[in-house]
């Protein structure tokens, strides 16, 4: 995993081992966010004095180089998750509207006993890329009522439903639509 590695060569950095990582090497690609956050530190302290600004500026300066070694942070990946933002926020959308469907259906089932429910484990293949995106799929199946996800490896999920109806597996499906939309 990427974080793993990039703490293995902050660990090497930080013994004092000669690296030459060229593509961890630090670089300020885009000021105006390192100035945007010297900027909201200012603004947390309330004044600006002579201390305030030297010690703004080292703070600034060492949360960045953090962030690149750390978790090869750049502004040009914020920018990639910004660009996904809407698709997120359709999602959560989707998400709630789903959840709230679902529970009607489960209130309504509760009442017939126990004819109607008719438990059933249901494995199928997904055409989701990204751990995150798989991540969100596994655990928006479980936040809906009368579904678990019970297992996820790789592309391929087993879900617990109270009915067979209850899951919607197919590719068309609004949520997978919208993690698709997110990852590309």
């Amino acid at each position: 995993m990427k974080i793993r590695g990039n703490l293995v060569r902050f660990r090497q950095i930080a013994k004092g081992e000669n690296l030459c990582y060229t593509e961890n090497r630090f670089n300020l690609e885009d000021p105006a966010v390192y100035l945007l956050l010297f900027v909201f530190f200012l603004i947390l302290n309330g004044k600006v004095t002579s201390e305030i600004l030297i010690f703004g500026l080292v703070l600034t300066v060492l949360f960045a180089v953090v962030l690149k070694l750390l978790f090869s942070y750049t502004p040009k990946t914020e920018w990639k998750v910004l660009r996904k933002s809407p698709y997120f926020l359709a999602f959560l959308a989707v998400l709630f509207i789903e959840v709230i469907k679902a529970n009607l259906t489960v209130m309504r089932l509760i009442p017939k006993k126990e004819k109607s429910l008719q438990p059933v484990l249901v494995t199928f293949k997904t055409a989701l890329r990204s751990d995150f995106c798989r991540f969100l799929f596994a655990n928006s199946i479980t936040l809906t009522p009368g579904t678990i996800t019970v297992e996820a490896e790789e592309d391929v999920f087993t879900v617990h439903c109270l009915r067979r109806e209850l899951l919607d597996t197919s590719e068309n499906g609004r949520i997978l639509k919208l993690l698709r939309k997110m990852e590309a």
